[in-house]
């Protein structure tokens, strides 16, 4: 009697299992409908600043419950460890994601290219293109490097594993992604298009949800029909804070701000109690240590570069004789040319020549007039100890004419008034104007 109940009971959440299990496997999954859809913009160089903005859009998406998120692109390229997070990213979500190359003129260069391909459906705007995904290899200095063949063959070959894993995922030309990683193939919309690349080629986004409307995408392990048709898109653009990091991690910026905050520290050393130099400055040189610890930049050029600043900053504790500052100077403009000059296969990690020559110049310039004060400061003969208490004031512990006795800086003084035919009276404060031999000449404060 017992195991003809279990028996029954089993067959009952079998079927009921099955209702459930059964209708996900045999067919799409119909959205829910709404009536809008986040908008994202992956605009400029993949870095880690990226991928906390991508992270946060797709989580709120997510907790949302919104039918998709879209990403308009245009990217020259960018880290491959952001690059992989973004694809792990995507390839995690539980609603579907759009990468859409978008406006034209954009491009989706280097790590754009895996980003495009790990998204449920990639679309590109007509005039735009997509490719030269060929990886970089970085020496010690930041410059491209292909020496270690054997080295660079790895990091290809993984490179290439990577992206046709994500065209056979996403059922898209597995041969012409590799050849983007192996030959930096490139293709314009309509060619990625015939190619199938991508998806679709759409003139906007509106265009884009009315043209995806009813296609069938693969979230984890359930198919989803799309529902967009009438959808209206919604910004979902940078935070202000991720704006401003994601703006200072260009290669120029990155640059400008070291520097700028570099000198303006000297001239916190070289001027103390100026306050607002040493604080403004030493905020500027770690965001610009910040910025450039996020890209694959020189390193020895930065190093070329703080070491200058060193340089600069050891010449005036020390009052040399200004060699050390000849020295930062050529320090600082070797920095500068190895980060603005370095031949890499992507400019985008290059500093402008420009600012490099006008910042240069304006670090000569400074260094110049400090090195000119302190040799100033070095000729200039050294003021004895009755000299330095010229300005100070102290308080007449006798009647001060033509002479007297005045409390100053600890010690007792002979000293004499300005005005000797008006004596200035005991306990009265005074302050020093003139000093010589071992007198004083002062007057009423």
């Amino acid at each position: 009697m017992i195991a003809a109940r279990l028996q029954a009971v089993i067959a009952l959440v079998g079927l009921l299992a099955a209702f459930l299990v059964l209708p996900g496997l045999a067919a799409p999954l119909d959205q829910q409908p709404s009536s809008t859809v986040p908008v994202g913009e992956l605009k400029g160089v993949v870095n880690p600043v990226m991928v906390r903005y991508v992270d946060r859009v797709v989580e709120q998406a997510e907790q949302r419950q919104v039918p998709l998120v879209i990403f308009t692109m245009d990217t020259p390229g960018g880290l491959d460890s952001s690059m992989r997070e973004i694809v792990q990213r995507i390839l995690a979500a539980r609603i579907p994601v759009v990468v859409f190359v978008y406006p034209n003129g954009s491009r989706a260069g280097s790590a754009g290219v895996y980003i495009v391909y790990a998204s449920h459906v990639a679309a590109m705007a007509p005039a735009t293109n997509i490719g030269s995904a060929h990886p970089v290899m970085m020496g010690e200095g930041g410059e491209s490097q292909n020496t270690d063949s054997t080295m660079m063959e790895k990091v290809t070959n993984d490179a290439v594993a990577l992206i046709r894993s994500l065209a056979t995922t996403r059922n898209r030309n597995v041969d012409w992604a590799e050849q983007a990683v192996r030959n930096s193939a490139n293709l314009p919309a309509q060619e990625a298009l015939d190619a199938q690349v991508i998806d679709l080629i759409a003139e906007d986004v509106p265009a884009l949800l009315n043209a995806i409307d009813g296609r069938v995408v693969r979230v984890g392990n359930q198919d989803v029909r799309l529902a967009t048709r009438g959808l209206a898109p919604e910004p979902a653009p940078m935070t202000l804070l991720e704006r401003f990091f994601h703006t200072i991690t260009d290669p120029t910026i990155a640059y400008l701000l070291m520097s700028i905050g570099g000198l303006a520290l000297i001239y916190e050393l070289a001027n103390p109690g100026a306050i607002l130099p040493g604080v403004v400055g030493g905020i500027m040189l770690i965001l610009g240590l910040f910025a450039l610890g996020t890209l694959e930049l020189s390193a020895a050029g930065a190093g070329f570069i703080l070491f200058g600043l060193v340089l600069l900053v050891a010449d005036l504790m020390i009052a040399g004789t200004g060699a050390l500052t000849v020295g930062s100077v050529v320090s600082f403009a070797l920095g500068s040319l190895l980060l603005a000059t370095t031949a890499r296969a992507e400019p985008y990690l290059d500093v402008s020549i420009g600012v490099f020559i006008a910042m240069t110049a304006v670090f000569a310039a400074f260094a110049g007039v400090l090195a000119t004060f302190m040799m100033r400061s070095l000729r200039r003969p050294a003021p004895t100890p009755i000299e330095r208490l010229v300005g100070q004031t102290g308080v007449a512990k006798t009647e001060i004419g033509e002479d007297g006795t005045v409390f100053v800086a600890g010690e007792l003084w002979s000293a004499s008034a300005v005005d000797p035919a008006a004596p200035i009276p005991p306990e009265r404060k005074v302050r020093i104007v003139a000093a010589q031999g071992l007198r004083l000449t002062v007057q009423p404060e």
